[in-house]
C-alpha cells in the first residue's frame, strides 16, 4: 500500500503547535505528522490486546504491546502502526478530547504522545513541568516511563508531562500504573511500589503499599486499577474496601479507614483476588474484577460469580476490562485478542 508523504518539522526557531498556531514556546512541539493516513483494513485483532476505548462516535480502539493499534467502526476493522504515523507500536492509554480528538500514549524515551484527528496522527512532545492543576477538562494519560513517576495532563493547548512527589518518608522510585478520576473531580495515581495517590487539586495524600496491596512482602503487582462502588467507596487492588474523607473530617492524619469486605469470597479463600489487574462497575452496580491466571469475578455486593476465560478449553491470561456506552463488557489479553460478555460467557471478539 502507498502510503503518503511525511512531513518533518526540524529545529526552527518558531514551532508548530498542535492546532495549527505559531509560538515561541515550545510547549507545542510537532515531531511528525502524516495527512490524511490510511491504516492497514484487517480481518482480525492481534493476539495481543492490552487496552480497550470506545469513542464518541461509538467507534471502538483495541491497544496494543506488539501491534500498535486497532479501530473497529462495527464493519471494518483497521490497523494503524508506526508505519501510519503512531510513535509507537506499543499503546499503554487511550483518552478523548471534548472535540473529539484522540490520544494514544505508550513507551518512549521522549514523552511523545500521538493524537489522531479523525483523518492524521500527530506526535507531540510534552513539555517537562512543575505546574500541577486539576481542571474540568484536562486529559489525564499514562506515561509509562520505568521508574519515573511520570504522567501527562493536557489542558486543551498543552500536553504537560509531570512527575508525581514521593510519600512522605518514602523516596524510592515508582511508576504510575493507573489514573483514575472520581465523583467529586479528584484525580488518583495508581502506582508501583509505593501505593495510591489523591490529588485534589491542592494537596497529594497517600494510601501507602502495606494498606492497598496484600502481596507487598511477596512482590507487589501495583495499583493498577481504581473504581468506586455504588456507595462511594474505593477499591485499589485488593478484597478491601476503602471509605475516603477529608483528613479534617476524620481528625487524623489519615484521610481513609480501610474495611474487609468481600474478604475469603466463596469460602475457598480465594488467593487470587487479594490482588487484582482490573476493574469496572457495570449499570447494575456490580464489580467485576480481572485476575491475570484467574479469569473474571463479579461481586454484587453480597455474592461472588466467577467466570473462566478460555480458548479451546484452556484458560488464558487477561489483563483489562472496559465498560462501552452501551454497558457490554469486554476483556483486554496477553496472548487471545479481545472477550466480549454475552450477559452469560465471555466470548472471544471476532470482528
Amino acid at each position: 500500500m502507498k502510503l503518503t508523504t511525511f512531513l518533518f518539522f526540524s529545529i526552527l526557531p518558531i514551532f508548530i503547535s498542535c492546532n495549527g498556531q505559531t509560538s515561541n514556546s515550545k510547549n507545542h512541539f510537532v515531531l511528525l505528522k502524516e495527512i490524511n493516513v490510511k491504516g492497514d483494513t484487517v480481518k482480525e485483532l492481534g493476539s495481543n490486546i492490552m487496552v480497550l476505548y470506545q469513542d464518541k462516535k461509538k467507534n471502538y480502539w483495541f491497544g496494543s504491546w506488539k501491534t500498535g493499534l486497532y479501530k473497529y467502526d462495527g464493519k471494518t476493522l483497521i490497523n494503524y502502526t508506526t508505519k501510519h504515523g503512531l510513535y509507537t507500536d506499543r499503546v499503554d492509554d487511550i483518552e478523548e478530547d471534548q472535540s473529539g480528538n484522540i490520544y494514544f500514549t505508550g513507551m518512549n524515551p521522549n514523552s511523545t504522545i500521538t493524537k489522531f484527528d479523525g483523518k492524521s496522527f500527530t506526535n507531540i512532545r510534552a513539555t517537562p513541568s512543575n505546574e500541577w492543576k486539576l481542571e474540568a477538562n484536562d486529559l489525564w494519560l499514562i506515561n509509562p516511563h520505568q521508574n519515573k513517576q511520570k504522567v501527562y495532563r493536557f489542558d486543551g493547548n498543552t500536553v504537560y508531562d509531570l512527575t508525581l512527589p514521593n510519600p512522605p518518608k518514602l523516596n524510592n522510585p515508582f511508576d504510575v500504573y493507573s489514573i483514575y478520576k472520581d465523583r467529586k473531580g479528584n484525580i488518583w495515581f495508581g502506582t508501583n511500589p509505593v501505593g495510591v495517590c489523591r490529588y485534589d487539586g491542592k494537596s497529594f495524600e497517600w494510601i501507602t503499599e502495606e494498606d492497598v496491596t496484600e502481596f507487598r512482602n511477596e512482590g507487589a503487582n501495583g495499583v493498577r486499577s481504581i473504581t468506586e462502588d455504588k456507595n462511594g467507596d474505593f477499591w485499589f487492588n485488593t478484597e478491601n474496601r476503602y471509605s475516603i474523607y477529608d483528613s479534617i473530617t476524620l481528625k487524623s492524619n489519615k484521610f481513609y479507614t480501610r474495611h474487609e469486605s468481600i474478604g475469603s469470597l466463596d469460602g475457598k479463600n480465594t488467593r487470587g483476588l487479594n490482588e487484582y489487574l482490573s476493574t469496572v462497575r457495570d449499570n447494575d452496580n456490580n464489580l467485576w474484577f480481572v485476575t491475570y491466571r484467574e479469569g473474571v469475578w463479579k461481586y454484587d455486593g453480597t455474592k461472588i460469580t466467577h467466570y473462566q476465560i478460555q480458548a479451546e478449553s484452556k484458560d488464558i491470561t487477561v489483563f483489562s476490562i472496559y465498560k462501552d456506552t452501551n454497558g457490554d463488557l469486554w476483556l483486554g489479553t496477553h496472548e487471545n485478542g479481545a472477550y466480549k460478555f454475552n450477559g452469560k460467557t465471555f466470548e472471544q471478539f471476532k470482528p
